[in-house]
């Protein structure tokens, strides 16, 4: 499962840059659903509709539904079952779109999940690559 991780960590640097296009309000809000989605179907243990908000990059590293949602279960726990989340800042870097999401799990411990983005040629946006960083503190 390391090994996992680190190739989804990896993809980070995979992320497409969007030269010549301009940060909105509407991707703030496109980017923030998508994740949002995601999260609700992984609740709802819909891997079709999970799956389905990974970029092509992560769907060649897991070429099923199932194998897909098996990663999240065994390397991504609390963003496979967050007790709550929130969004932070929508950022830019190196024209890579980042989100920052705080989740709280099962247990009250507080993670950063770190989502990058692509926009694809279709006009939607797809997850590249998802970095859980484990906080100092839980909540009661």
């Amino acid at each position: 499962m390391r090994i996992v991780a680190a190739v989804l960590i990896a993809t980070l640097a995979w992320a497409l840059p969007l030269p010549g296009r301009a940060q909105t309000e509407a991707d703030t809000a496109a980017v923030q659903g998508v994740i949002r989605n995601q999260l609700e179907a992984f609740k709802r243990d819909d891997g079709a509709a999970a799956y389905a908000y990974a970029a092509p990059n992560i769907q060649r590293i897991f070429p099923t539904a199932e194998a897909f949602m098996a990663m999240v279960r065994g390397v991504y726990q609390p963003v496979y079952r967050p007790r709550q989340y929130s969004f932070g800042a929508l950022e830019s870097r190196d024209g890579v779109l980042v989100q920052a999401v705080e989740i709280v799990d099962a247990d009250g411990q507080i993670w950063t999940a770190v989502y990058t983005l692509e926009h694809e040629p279709d006009g939607s946006w797809k997850i590249t690559a998802c970095h859980l960083v484990r906080s100092e503190g839980t909540t009661a």
